[in-house]
């Protein structure tokens, strides 16, 4: 099975937001190199929210590039197998943490973006990683600063995007 068969089949599988799940599906129908980069109508992501409820917090990244508090995630490589592989390896990289377990029961939500030129979206899947105990975190090469913060400070710190993504995750917790 390719990344683009695996993607499909997760799409398809996921029940919430089914308008921009099925734009995300039309997409891939429409575009067999939609997964990657060079697509350039725009490409699936995948994303991986860094979770630890023992404390009550979630790791987030200062994207280097954008300048914003954002969860760990990024573009889909040749070698991941799945999305789901995609944003477990995209966490671990962002966020230096080994032993990273992605929540159980698939995408907790999608996000499509406009970036600039030369391509046009990204259509985001979304995922939450549980940090294990004792999780210590290393700022990647990706990042201008790596910070945990406790939940109810997300949203002053994050975009509106990344507090959809937290209350999804929190939801899917509890």
């Amino acid at each position: 099975m390719t990344l683009h068969d695996d993607a499909v089949l997760v799409l398809k599988g996921f029940e919430d937001q089914p308008e921009l799940r099925d734009l995300y599906l039309a997409h891939l129908d429409a575009h067999p190199d939609g997964m990657y980069k060079p697509c350039g109508a725009g490409h699936l992501t995948s994303s991986a929210l860094v979770v630890d409820p023992a404390r009550g917090r979630v790791l987030l990244t200062l994207h280097k590039k954008l300048g914003m508090w954002l969860q760990m995630g990024g573009h889909c490589e040749a070698g991941d197998a799945t999305v789901e592989a995609a944003a477990l390896r995209e966490a671990a990289e962002e966020s230096g943490i080994s032993g990273l377990t992605l929540l159980p029961g698939g995408p907790v939500r999608l996000d499509r973006h406009p970036i600039p030129a030369p391509c046009h979206w990204h259509l985001d899947v979304q995922y939450a990683a549980l940090a294990p105990a004792g999780a210590v975190e290393q700022i990647s090469e990706e990042s201008l600063d790596l910070r945990w913060f406790p939940y109810e400070e997300v949203a002053g710190v994050a975009d509106a995007s990344v507090v959809r993504l937290l209350e999804s995750a929190l939801a899917r917790l509890s």
